[in-house]
């Protein structure tokens, strides 16, 4: 074994280097990244060293012929291109990788990728090395010789004394086990002689990093240390936190007035008093980042001139409250307003919104539904439309039901009709192609209801076998699902498939009148007048529709009649389709594509003595929906269909994000009785503000212009939908309809003033925006106690400060507690020594029982007028979980479902010493042919952020 050196590319994300290591374009890739040996040498990167010495690892432990294997040879690969990306993650801008640095991604590697023996044989050998080396350098003693830093091109010694000055700083305040010294001495050995001092504050900045994992208070040492280095680069200047409490208003007016001249600026942002902004901004909340918050922010969100930052972050936020504010006629005190619940936290908007608040091209929503018609030139239009909306930044939900099945016949043309499925193709290459304006890939999810004649090949669109010309990898899809279908699955009756150009009215019909619709159409199949159609066992389609969902992801499964039953907007047309995320339930036609503004309270700032700070919740809820509320006149429409709908009906998305956190000050495990109650009470309250909040927006500014006919205009609020549910099923729902606010109170209201916005709440991924404030995402289980995030900017420890909180006070908190959350994945269930009563209460995502999830989220729903984004989590799947779930998902009246999360079976088994205490499923291939190990599932990716692969709504 020898000292290993590694290459990475720039900005690469593909499983393999798509370039020769040896060639010329290789070594200018490499040319950003440098190795410093344990002499303090510097060099660059050398390609296939790190295989190099992978081979001899792996020869001293198999030998010449065991090492000599093609398998082996293909393994060396893999680990190669798995540590070269680990490190590349770890500096995305480029930087030096001290000698050590590379060994311990190795050694990881090693032991993530099963090859124990190896790891052992090449840990042995790095400590061997290592004592060597001690009783050299113990002989020996070499001086340390003195560094010099690059300065403005001068070559000057590098100030200690003012390194430990900032390190110190950074870690003041953050508690006892958060030390300067690791961080220097860590820094100091990543530094070499002549190094440019920006790589001496970037060399701290990864040095503070390594250390969270071992204590998470270290994630606001090193945001604080990443904040040096943003104020450098925005001020050109060393700005201590101290003077930018006044620097913040100094700099605010020259910000605005050189993004205005740069053009990235909206020009009106110069007619508000700057001083009396600048003057508001508070430069303590800086300090509220934790590392992973503040590099988004820095990498994604803040505006710059040819790469350079020009932004800071209460910069950003005020900016983005300026935007909102613009046609306020106080926009002085709403900006304030805004910025304070932003920037303290207690509420965040959506990505768009942040990205282009304030800015020349102000498109500020997230989502965008569209229905297409049967016919090329609709067809066409349609994937336009896509293009436009996905350019500046929004998620698309397109509703295909209406296009003819494959076998149609042509008038036109006399020939039949290919499909859905083709121009679904088209679909998926223009999201690619068009990728968000550059900052994030486009992303679409097509519907298809459950009676389509095309539906069985529409269920593989995402499996990586058969014809790819029928194959659509890049987006999601989305089963539209009416209640007649899964009453003939629940009752054993069949199902028959037809094309929308013989039954062109089932797509506008729901409830009992689409009932009344399709069997008058099955039974002149039955007369023999329909020629092309399929009839079916319902529970053979269900078990395909569950089998297709686990091995492929897709298409999720959503609820039509529950979506337009509930609809308050049922009067004034249909909801075809829910968008990418499946939150979003407004109606579409040829004439209206539905827009909806996301934002996301943070519930864990609401929370006080135990219980929701109803006071604190109405004024952060009622701030934030005026700010929804701007949105829709402020915002610009690429397409008009969609300004004319936005502007008719007037919906918005407020939804929550660190449910989790909630649970872990309550002291309640998410799968408990408690959680959900707290489920309910929280999103009660929530709504209840929210739709108060509207009522009295209308009484300010005038109801929407649809409301009269409206359900809020006939008294029947959505939890009162639930009846109207009940009904047209006849039956087949069971949901707890208790309450605990005065919901007279604001019926009488409504009636008095109407309503501002048709829709309301919706709750979103919120993946992005929160790992900005540093919350759990949306209303998901923590994912892991102890984990990597891997997203745009790299890669990030991230650690459960409230178990690390509780296994402090028992003694618990060491190394060999971080190796064993390593090895079992951030879960507790398989160490012994921690109590019971913390593994229930720090219990991960894949160890909560699906149940729990679907009773939660039914809780919610009840008072939810459009949907949630609920993610199913569960560890082994089978069909019958599957079965099970879904369906109750269905009898509990959800009106949506998003990603099927599942582990495979070697994750299973490596994270529990006893059968089924991962979520009790068992790991058993089951009857519909879904397999414990499937590719979408293994590797446990989450959406959005944390998966560069996928973008969400926020």
């Amino acid at each position: 074994m020898q000292a290993i050196q590694t290459t990475a590319a720039p900005g690469a994300t593909s499983a393999r280097t798509s370039t020769p290591a040896g060639s010329a374009a290789a070594a200018a890739a490499y040319a950003a990244y440098h190795i410093i040996r344990r002499n303090g040498a510097v060099v660059g990167f050398e390609p296939n060293k790190i295989a190099v010495a992978l081979m001899k690892a792996f020869l001293a432990v198999h030998g010449t012929q065991g090492a000599a294997s093609a398998s082996v040879r293909e393994t060396v690969e893999g680990l190669t291109e798995a540590v070269v990306r680990a490190l590349l993650r770890s500096r995305p801008g480029g930087g030096t990788f001290h000698i050590e640095d590379v060994q311990d991604h190795v050694e990881l590697g090693l032991m993530r990728g099963g090859h124990h023996e190896v790891a052992r044989a090449y840990v042995l050998y790095r400590e061997r090395r290592s004592q060597e080396r001690a009783r050299q350098g113990a002989q020996a003693r070499p001086r340390a010789p003195e560094l010099h830093v690059l300065e403005g091109g001068q070559r000057v010694p590098l100030d200690m004394d003012a390194l430990r000055d900032l390190v110190e700083s950074a870690c003041a305040g953050l508690g006892a086990d958060v030390k300067a010294e690791p961080i220097l001495a860590e820094t100091r050995r990543n530094l070499y002689d002549g190094v440019p001092l920006d790589e001496v504050f970037k060399a701290a900045i990864m040095a503070a990093r390594t250390l969270i994992e071992k204590e998470p208070a270290y994630t606001r040492a090193t945001a604080r240390l990443l904040l040096h280095t943003v104020r450098r680069e925005v001020l050109g200047e060393n700005a201590t936190q101290a003077a930018m409490a006044t620097r913040y208003a100094d700099y605010f007016p020259q910000f605005i007035k050189k993004g205005v001249q740069a053009e990235l600026l909206d020009e009106r942002l110069q007619q508000y008093d700057l001083a009396r902004l600048g003057a508001a901004l508070d430069a303590s909340r800086d300090l509220q980042f934790d590392y992973l918050g503040l590099q988004t922010l820095y990498d994604r969100y803040f505006l710059h001139i040819d790469e350079v930052r020009i932004e800071l972050p209460q910069a950003f936020f005020m900016r983005v409250a300026m935007g909102l504010a613009l046609n306020e006629v106080d926009r002085e005190a709403r900006a304030i307003e805004f910025y304070d619940v932003l920037s303290r936290f207690d509420f965040m908007s959506s990505t768009p919104t942040l990205f282009n608040s304030g800015t020349r091209r102000s498109q500020l929503s997230s989502c965008y539904l569209t229905t297409v018609a049967d016919d090329l030139d609709g067809i066409y239009e349609a994937l336009k439309e896509n293009a436009l909306l996905s350019k500046f930044a929004g998620g698309l939900g397109n509703d295909w039901t209406r296009v003819r099945a494959l076998g149609s016949y042509i008038k036109g043309t006399n020939g039949k009709s290919q499909g859905v499925v083709p121009f679904l193709k088209v679909v998926n290459d223009t999201a690619v192609a068009v990728n968000q304006g550059g900052k994030r890939k486009g992303a679409v999810c097509a519907y298809l209801e459950t009676w389509h004649l095309d539906l069985e090949e529409f269920l593989e669109l995402r499996k990586n076998t058969g014809d790819d010309r029928r194959r659509t990898h890049d987006m999601n899809t989305a089963n539209w699902i009416p209640d007649l279908f899964m009453r003939r699955v629940v009752e054993g009756g069949e199902w028959t498939l037809f094309s929308p150009s013989t039954c062109p009215d089932l797509h506008d019909k729901f409830g009992r009148d689409f009932e009344a619709a399709y069997t008058a159409y099955e039974a002149q199949v039955d007369r023999g007048e329909i020629k092309l159609f399929k009839r079916m066992r319902a529970v053979d389609l269900w078990r395909k529709m569950l089998s297709m969902l686990f091995e492929t992801g897709h298409p999720w499964f959503t609820f039509k009649d529950a979506c337009n039953v509930r609809s308050p907007q049922q009067h004034v047309g249909v909801v075809h389709s829910s968008n990418l995320c499946t939150e979003i339930t407004l109606n579409t036609s040829d004439g209206e594509i539905a827009v909806c503004n996301l934002g996301s309270v943070n519930l864990a700032q609401h929370l006080l003595n135990g219980e929701i700070d109803q006071a604190k919740l109405k004024q952060t809820v009622a701030t934030a929906m005026r700010m929804l509320d701007n949105v829709i006149d402020i915002n610009y429409y690429a397409v008009r269909k969609a300004r004319d709908s936005n502007l008719r009906h007037r919906p918005v998305g407020l939804g929550i994000m660190g449910f989790q956190d909630c649970l872990y000050q309550l002291r309640l495990p998410y799968a408990s009785d408690e959680a959900v109650a707290f489920a309910d009470r929280s999103m009660e309250a929530v709504c209840y503000h929210a739709y108060w909040a509207s009522t009295e927006l209308a009484a300010e500014r005038g109801r929407y212009s649809s409301y009269r006919g409206s359900l809020w205009d006939r008294g029947i609020l959505p939890q009162d939908s639930l009846e109207l549910l009940r009904e047209q099923r006849g039956g087949h729902l069971e949901v707890d309809t208790s309450s605990s606010m005065d919901w007279d109170a604001l019926r009488q209201r409504i009636a008095l003033h109407g309503m501002r916005n048709s829709n309301c709440v919706a709750i979103a991924p919120t993946a992005t925006i929160s790992n900005i404030i540093g919350v759990d995402a949306s209303i998901e289980p923590s994912f892991a106690n102890l984990s990597v995030k891997s997203n745009l900017s790299g890669e990030f420890t991230v650690v459960n400060e409230y178990l690390v909180r509780d296994l402090k006070k028992l003694g618990l908190w060491d190394d060999v507690m971080v190796m064993d959350l390593k090895h079992f994945d951030g879960s507790l269930r398989a160490i012994d020594r921690v109590p019971e009563e913390l593994k229930r209460l720090y219990g991960t995502a894949f160890e909560v029982d699906a149940t729990w999830l679907v009773e939660a989220g039914s809780r919610r729903q009840k008072w939810i007028d459009q949907a949630q984004s609920l993610n199913i989590y569960m560890a082994g799947a089978s069909g019958r979980k599957l079965d099970e779930t879904y369906k109750l998902a269905w009898l509990r009246g959800l009106k949506t479902t998003y990603y099927l999360r599942t582990t495979s079976a070697t994750y299973s088994e490596k994270s529990t010493v006893a059968p089924g205490a991962l979520n009790a499923v068992s790991n058993t291939q089951s009857a519909s042919g879904a397999s414990a190990s499937n590719e979408p599932g293994s590797d446990v990716k989450f959406c959005s952020i944390d998966n560069p692969d996928c973008e969400a709504c926020q």
